[in-house]
């Protein structure tokens, strides 16, 4: 406590010098904290709306096919089990139908990927109702993305030319039904949806699908025929991408609070050089080198937590106004990440306490440093104010 009564007393004494170190190390953890929830708020965005547009909370694969490698595809099918049907009749499983296809909007050439999907489907959030059955005209949907690149509007109608199961080439003209919007590039980019029987007819694949997209009421279980994928593996891309962006940003981070450190680094060797008639009275009254290393120390890690309260003076009400209004990412949704428009940070408790205890034991550390040689000043030196 006396400790603590000193550190404190001497911080307030310093004046300007001591709140432009508190300013300096309070502007790095409001930075680790505001970019680490960002990135944590991308990934939980972007996780939750792969999985409602894309993957579902789980897969089944037929065997032969790699979403990296388009060569696979065209054997990449399978008859579905009646234990299969059966929980594509209760909405569990959404059977995915997926073929290459050459689309020719406007008299320009396309390379697309046709998906037959079930239009009464719940599992994902695609508008398949949309996809309207009809004896004289095939429906189809599409994303902003896929609608921009090939520039359709609903209501236009596109040839599109692909292979069927015997290698025989075939063409038909779809109508865009209706075009959606969705921050998943995957479900969006070169796709076109359209009915899954239509597409197994065209294909000459009655009753065959693709993949399994599984909904959050599905029991998991083998299935045979199929391979299981889960979240893990289908957002390892997802994973990959946000642990190079924390390295990334960890590096101006650093930088950011070794920058802070350096200058209480500098306060405290100025402090003990300028303070050495202070320490030889304390130690002449009684007190260990230890105990006056101890308030030196306690003095420089003060600094941290003066830091950590300015820090959410002004940082709590920014956190609160960026979380209502959200980060725009308009720009990076030309790339081909799942990212929304708008991200919302999220701040857990566990990155706020992990961020205070790296900036106090860091300004803890580099107070301590300078402090040790007090325990090498002879107490006659430190009173008449010489350095040994």
């Amino acid at each position: 406590m006396l400790a603590l009564k000193l550190a404190f007393k001497n911080l307030m004494g310093a004046g300007l010098r001591t709140w432009l170190n508190v300013a300096a190390l309070s502007f790095a953890f409001v930075v680790i904290v505001f970019f680490n929830g960002m990135i944590d708020g991308w990934n939980r965005q972007s996780r939750i709306d792969t999985r409602e547009w894309e993957t579902g909370t789980a897969q089944y694969w037929h065997p032969l096919y790699d979403r990296y490698d388009p060569f696979t595809i065209q054997d990449a099918h399978a008859p579905m089990s009646e234990e299969v049907m059966a929980e594509v009749r209760k909405k569990n499983l959404v059977p995915v139908l997926i073929a290459q296809a050459t689309a020719y909007p406007q008299g320009r050439m396309l390379g697309v990927i046709l998906k037959g999907i079930d239009p009464e489907q719940t599992v994902l959030k695609l508008p398949t109702d949309k996809i309207i059955p009809s004896d004289d005209v095939d429906y189809a949907i599409i994303g902003k993305r896929m609608a921009e690149s090939a520039k359709l509007n609903v209501g236009d109608k596109l040839l599109v030319r692909w292979r069927d199961r015997n290698g025989t080439f075939d063409a038909r003209e779809i109508q865009i039904a209706s075009i959606f919007k969705c921050d998943v590039p995957a479900a969006d980019k070169g796709q076109i949806y359209l009915r899954l029987e239509v597409l197994q007819k065209m294909m000459g694949m009655g009753n065959e699908a693709t993949i399994l997209t599984a909904g959050n009421e599905f029991k998991f279980k083998n299935l045979m025929g199929w391979e299981f994928k889960d979240s893990a593996f289908l957002l390892a891309d997802m994973d990959k991408i946000i642990q190079a962006k924390k390295a990334g940003g960890s590096i101006l981070e650093g930088l950011l609070l070794i920058i802070a450190l350096i200058a209480i680094f500098d306060t405290q060797v100025l402090s003990i050089f300028r303070r050495q008639k202070e320490i030889g009275t304390y130690i002449a009254l009684g007190m260990t080198r230890s105990q006056v290393v101890g308030i030196f120390t306690v003095e420089g890690g003060a600094h941290s937590i003066l830091a950590t309260l300015l820090g959410a003076a002004y940082g709590i009400p920014l956190f609160w106004l960026i979380g209502k209004t959200g980060i725009p990412m308009e720009a990076a949704q030309a790339t081909d990440l799942p990212i929304a428009e708008n991200i919302i940070p999220y701040y857990s408790i566990g990155l706020i306490l992990t961020t205070i205890i790296i900036v106090v034991i860091s300004a803890t550390i580099v107070s301590y440093l300078p402090a040790r040689r007090i325990a090498k000043m002879k107490p006659t030196d430190a009173l008449k104010g010489k350095l040994s």
